[in-house]
């Protein structure tokens, strides 16, 4: 028998300047939460994990290099993102079935969070294969805990369309949701992101979270009216971004359409119909959209009465 031509890979890891060597691991795929800026912020059954795995697979072998550096960990990488997931997903479950470990990464925080892990973990669940969560670090409740806004009950939404038209009708689907809500959005679309939220949103409190717990981490809260003006004025919109809105109103949902009619009555007595629709909108947290079709039909109906 040919002997092997290379030596087995030590699998350990580097805590606090000392090698320590990971416990054996089972079989099968581990999805293993990773800082989202800090990297210290790992724990320590990630890092054995990590260094025990036969492979792990990414999004980008240059982003989780760093973090394998930092531990000096040294688990060879393969790719796993949207664009090759389908070829990918055999080639692991393979692995699985010939008794191998394969870690599950994403750039940061949890896997499975707006990355196509979840059509991994549903193939290995459905070849028979065991799948392992490893909680750790999550740019969503990082910022839900951080914003100051109710906590009991949320909606993770994920990044709004790009489209202008689409994010609006979104965003009005949105406001029905009697929960807080969590967006992911980009530096450059958060100014117009915000404009569209306060817009179908309006008067709801909300909290921008951008670079959480990295160097230049920053918080900033408002009503969106407030934060979308603040953005719209050049506020710094570099680096990673997650948006928190307030739920509506507690008895936004209970207004029956003849009290929304009536408040509209009386603000149109006295405003202009965008103004109307604006302060009855903030008032009941109903979509902005709905609120402006039944101010135009309250004033066809007043000007079908005076001409009559």
């Amino acid at each position: 028998m040919q002997a092997a031509s290379t030596k087995a890979r030590t699998k350990t890891y580097l805590l606090a300047g000392h090698p320590v060597e990971a416990p054996p691991l089972a079989t099968g795929l581990h999805l293993v939460a990773t800082p989202i800026g800090n990297l210290r912020d790992i724990t320590l059954r990630a890092l054995e994990t990590l260094a025990a795995a036969d492979l792990i697979a990414c999004e980008d072998t240059r982003v989780t290099r760093r973090l394998l550096d930092r531990y000096a960990i040294a688990t060879p990488l393969t790719l796993y993102h949207e664009h090759n997931a389908s070829a990918a997903r055999p080639k692991l479950i393979a692995r699985f079935a010939a008794g191998e470990s394969v870690a599950l990464v994403s750039d940061a925080g949890t896997p499975l969070v707006s990355d196509p892990g979840f059509k991994l973990v549903r193939a290995a669940r459905e070849a028979g294969h065991t799948v392992t969560a490893l909680p750790g670090a999550s740019a969503t409740l990082a910022a839900l805990a951080s914003a100051g806004l109710p906590t009991d009950r949320f909606f993770f939404e994920g990044f709004l369309p790009a489209k202008p038209g689409q994010r609006k009708n979104r965003i009005a689907e949105l406001a029905r949701i009697p929960a807080t809500l969590i967006l992911f959005e980009s530096g450059p679309r958060l100014p117009a992101a915000l404009a569209d939220l306060a817009a179908g949103l309006a008067g709801r409190e909300a909290a921008v979270c951008r670079e959480l717990t990295k160097l230049h981490e920053e918080v900033r809260r408002g009503d969106l009216a407030e934060l979308a003006q603040a953005y719209a004025d050049g506020a710094e919109t570099r680096g990673e971004i997650v948006i928190v809105v307030a739920p509506p109103p507690a008895d936004a949902a209970t207004l029956d359409d003849g009290k929304i009619d009536a408040l509209l009555r009386s603000a149109l007595d006295r405003a202009s119909v965008k103004d109307a629709v604006s302060e009855v909108a903030s008032a009941t947290g109903r979509p902005r959209r709905e609120i402006y079709a039944r101010a135009l039909a309250l004033n066809e109906k007043h000007d079908d009465g005076a001409s009559s």
